[in-house]
């Protein structure tokens, strides 16, 4: 076997070429049996640095930052911390050295207040009293403000991701893992988040930095290590780098670019109308839906923006179906009222629904593709005929979805669990969009999708658009609403929002709206509507 080549990182500015990272991997490897995740990777994460992590789904982040974490071994390499090789048996070892992380997928319980869910995470042993007053000291101090005594259910998303970052800052890292952290932020929560890096930068920390998108990579990232397939490819300045060249190295070639349909896209009669809808959650943490009316005409595609919790999951149980209404005329499909009808009796209407959650909502994780496709199209796609499923509509579905949207798998017919969460993503967005359906409701259609995926999936949206059915969009990303909505609207507290033209939604418009301040009378008038 050869020797490893190290592919070295340049110096950061402002320190010598001899000075040593605070971390490095070297020639990180890890094989899950025949799979290799990680390809002998080498990265240098230096102090007064924030670092970027970026790459398709599957191109071995989440490997890569585990093994950093303690999470797992590696098959081969070694990390070395402050220039000393080092084994790490998991992560409490990790943080006692002083390497935290914060997930993207909060690890709080609802029930328990901030001070008692940060006490779970913590290694040291000091008194709850004591603990409890460093915590609300350490919270102000950065500019994340908690009470220790809120339970975590009252709290908002933006506000329990300060509780993450707190008890990791608590435990005084010098080098911090950040995963996806404005996924579930407002625009003016990010810019909050960003000040607490800059600050954290230049108190001598480190922060490797994960996260999909490139435009605040570019703004906030110091240097940014890109890997494709298991492999490092690169490591540059993002700064020096355009959004769509940062994209051509995560992807190996030119990212699609979304084109809008024409200005003059016709729109037609209202196929999904919303009349007064109301709905007492069924959870006792769930949100109340008040009041809630939209119409959405053939050739349309509306937006709903606004921080996940706020009713925007009890909102798709409604309109899909999950949840009945004692009025039918609340849910109005196709010109007929829908409210007490079920899943299938809306399937059959010419409506489709792709949820949030991609496994254990959007398809059973442990069957094969075309038993998903059989358990949503069996209503409206020929898949069943007198009671007799045709098996080979149903893998013509999972080949058409395939093609269409390059879902890419080992086999032909795969467990749902077997794929990326990209490729699971395309291929639900891709199933439901190939039933032609005159209503598409979809749920974070891009969440955790790399910039070539979302590409694909954007540009299906419109498509179907296009061809004239009418689209509800509900996403964070308000990137993605601009790009693709022809009207945006926010859900906070279980109401909607008025629907703001795209053009006239800016990005401070819609973080007021999403933080629950309201629109002057003048601006909300200026909306389309409506």
């Amino acid at each position: 076997m050869q020797a490893h080549q190290r592919m070295l990182d340049p110096t950061p500015n402002g320190l010598h070429s001899d000075e040593s990272p605070l971390l490095q991997a070297i020639g990180l490897t890890k094989h899950y049996g025949d799979f290799l995740a990680n390809d002998s990777i080498d990265i240098d994460i230096w102090p007064k640095q924030i670092h970027a992590l970026l790459g398709e789904n599957g191109a071995g982040k989440s490997t890569l930052v585990k093994a950093i974490y303690g999470l797992i071994q590696p098959s081969a390499g070694e990390i070395r911390w402050q220039g000393t090789p080092i084994v790490l048996s998991g992560p409490s070892e990790a943080r006692s050295r002083g390497i935290g992380m914060v997930f993207q997928h909060f690890s709080l319980f609802d029930n328990l207040n901030v001070a008692e869910n940060v006490a779970l995470g913590l290694d040291r042993t000091e008194s709850f009293k004591d603990m409890s007053a460093r915590l609300e000291q350490v919270s102000k101090t950065y500019g994340l403000p908690l009470d220790p005594r809120r339970e975590v259910w009252q709290l908002s998303v933006g506000e329990r991701q300060r509780i993450e970052i707190v008890r990791a800052l608590m435990q005084d890292p010098k080098f911090l893992i950040l995963d996806e952290p404005t996924a579930v932020l407002t625009p003016q929560e990010a810019d909050q988040l960003f000040i607490v890096l800059e600050r954290l930068k230049a108190e001598g920390r480190a922060i490797l930095y994960i996260s999909h998108k490139l435009a605040e990579v570019k703004r906030l990232c110091d240097t940014a290590t890109i890997l494709r397939g298991g492999k490092k490819v690169e490591t540059c300045n993002p700064r020096l780098e355009t959004a769509a060249s940062l994209a051509r190295m995560m992807v190996g070639s030119e990212i699609k670019e979304v084109k809008a349909a024409a200005a003059d896209r016709k729109t037609t009669v209202p196929r999904l109308v919303v009349n007064d809808l109301s709905l007492t959650p069924s959870e006792a943490h769930g949100v109340r839906l008040e009041h809630i009316s939209f119409e959405l005409k053939g050739g349309e595609i509306l937006g709903i923006a606004g921080v996940a919790g706020n009713g925007q999951d009890e909102l798709f149980a409604a309109l899909s179906g999950e949840r009945l209404s004692q009025d039918p005329g609340t849910v109005v499909i196709e010109g007929i009222a829908a409210g007490h009808l079920s899943i299938t009796q809306r399937r059959k209407l010419g409506a489709a629904f792709v949820p949030e959650e991609r496994l254990g909502h959007g398809t059973v994780p442990r069957m094969k593709l075309s038993e998903n496709a059989l358990l949503t199209g069996h209503a409206a796609s020929g898949m069943v005929h007198h009671g007799f499923i045709d098996t080979a509509a149903t893998l013509e579905t999972v080949d058409r979805a395939t093609e269409t949207f390059d879902v890419r798998k080992a086999k032909r017919d795969p467990e749902a669990a077997s794929l990326s969460g990209g490729n699971l993503q395309k291929f639900i967005v891709g199933r439901e969009i190939l039933r032609n359906p005159a209503v598409l409701v979809v749920c974070q259609p891009t969440w955790g999708v790399d910039a070539g995926a979302a590409a694909v999936i954007r540009q299906a949206l419109l498509d179907l658009a296009t061809a004239g059915a009418a689209v509800l969009v509900t996403s964070q990303d308000l990137d993605e609403l601009a790009e693709i909505a022809d009207r945006i609207a926010v859900m906070f507290h279980g109401r909607l929002s008025a629907p703001l033209a795209t053009s006239e939604a800016t990005r401070e418009k819609l973080g007021l709206l999403m933080g629950g301040s309201r629109l002057e009378p003048k601006e909300a008038a200026h909306a389309v509507g409506t």
